[in-house]
């Protein structure tokens, strides 16, 4: 099966979603099974992050967006030291929100895997 991963479209995702819909529903109608995703606190724990490091890569790439229009504006006006700033600014902002969520996203995705590859 191919994964949409540009969309956000994983099977993590889907789970976020449905932990997040479990939310909203009494908790007399919510599944006992031992077995059920919604009661082990690591996977709930892994989801929550999952969500977090897809918004983080989100805002993150739109400030380096902002960053690269921002500099080709500067480029094309003549630059300053309000834009000179601002370009540094939201590429500083960006990357400080890249680095630690694409690693946490590989780590959720590593442990999902091998969740996975064990069964659980």
């Amino acid at each position: 099966m191919r994964q949409m991963w540009w969309f956000g479209l994983t099977r993590l995702s889907v789970l976020v979603a449905w932990l997040d819909s479990m939310s909203n529903t009494p908790s007399g109608s919510q599944a006992t099974s031992p077995n059920d995703p919604a009661l082990d606190p690591v996977r709930v724990k892994r989801a929550r992050i999952a969500k977090w490091t897809l918004l983080a890569n989100r805002v993150g790439y739109l400030f380096v967006a902002l960053a690269m229009a921002l500099f080709f504006m500067a480029f094309l006006f003549g630059f300053t030291s309000v834009m000179a700033t601002l370009v540094i600014m939201s590429l500083v902002i960006g990357c400080v929100l890249l680095a630690p969520s694409i690693i946490l996203g590989y780590a959720v995705k590593a442990a999902d895997r091998d969740d996975r590859e064990r069964g659980l």
